[in-house]
């Protein structure tokens, strides 16, 4: 395998901060190293890049156009990585920690670590210091659980109806679409399957209990077929979607999920008849308003992400 030309997260870093301070001297103290490392650091980035990053001069150093473009790619790997870092760090967390968040699959994998870093600059910025953030991954049912016995100060679940027994807000709204590998026959259909011939496809899916699976059996029943017996049951969204890409069995997944292996022509999005649209909600129990302090924060965020407007639903 032949060398990789990406630079460590810290060169990256680096290369970002010279296009944020605009100099090499500026760049090496925001990062926390001399100017001269910072410039023997740049030289080994451009050697392992190929590629000339900054233009030196009597009057300091800048940018060029391919530094500027890849500056501008590190930015958002850098983002992705902190997005990562602090969801890990929120799975590493224990259930006494200061928030515990509970998030069904697919929130979790697409939606959570986001809402995570958000929660994290407000904080900051505000002048506090970061909440200590336990993040559990469960199904929806799961999650509600959690939250009823007390486990969750706060829940992320996925549906159609409002869950029962807590209090509940809409902070997004999702689409389940079926896809296939890129390569499978039945990503050259051309017509809109029915659900009647859904019923008749063995599929990968989620285990009983998750909102994905739930979503698809309603939208079944509606129609008055059943789902067809599962090649394979897994238990995340980033199982499924691994199994499909690997040539397996199409699967009902979030489009939020799928978007990029579409455009990467990876998967293929095959057009159904039956609604399978669905809600992300936040739950808690207690009063109207979710617990004040990070998780009421988290909440505000995650229906900001969504610029999404709803009104608090009371439990019955």
């Amino acid at each position: 395998m032949s060398a990789s030309h990406v630079p460590d997260p810290a060169g990256l870093r680096l290369l970002v901060a010279v296009g944020r301070t605009g100099s090499i001297g500026g760049a090496a103290r925001e990062t926390g190293i001399s100017q001269q490392a910072a410039s023997e650091r740049l030289r080994g980035i451009e050697a392992q890049t190929g590629l000339t990053l900054l233009r030196r001069g009597p009057r300091g150093s800048e940018l060029t156009a391919s530094g500027v473009a890849v500056t501008e790619w590190a930015a958002r790997l850098i983002e992705l990585t902190d997005e990562i870092e602090t969801a890990i760090l929120g799975l590493r967390g224990e259930h006494s920690r200061e928030l515990s968040v509970w998030a069904s699959m697919t929130i979790a994998d697409g939606l959570m670590p986001r809402w995570l870093v958000q929660l994290r600059d407000r904080q900051v910025r505000e002048g506090g210091s970061p909440a200590a953030v336990s993040l559990t991954a469960a199904n929806s049912h799961q999650v509600e659980d959690a939250v009823r016995n007390g486990t969750a100060h706060v829940g992320f679940v996925e549906g159609v109806d409002r869950p029962l027994h807590v209090r509940s807000i809409v902070v997004a709204h999702d689409e389940l679409v079926l896809v296939v590998a890129a390569d499978d026959p039945l990503a050259r259909r051309r017509t809109a399957m029915t659900a009647e011939e859904i019923a008749e496809l063995p599929l990968t899916s989620r285990e009983p209990g998750s909102g994905t699976r739930e979503v698809v059996e309603r939208a079944l029943a509606e129609a008055g077929v059943a789902m067809h017996e599962s090649v394979v049951e897994l238990t995340t969204t980033t199982a499924v979607r691994g199994s499909v890409l690997a040539g397996g069995a199409p699967a009902f997944l979030s489009r939020r999920v799928i978007q990029r292996d579409v455009e990467s022509g990876h998967l293929a999005v095959i057009r159904t008849t039956v609604d399978l649209r669905r809600e992300f909600r936040a739950i808690w129990s207690g009063g109207p308003q979710p617990p004040a302090g990070p998780a009421r924060d988290l909440v505000s965020i995650a229906r900001g992400r969504a610029h999404h407007h709803t009104r608090t639903s009371a439990a019955t």
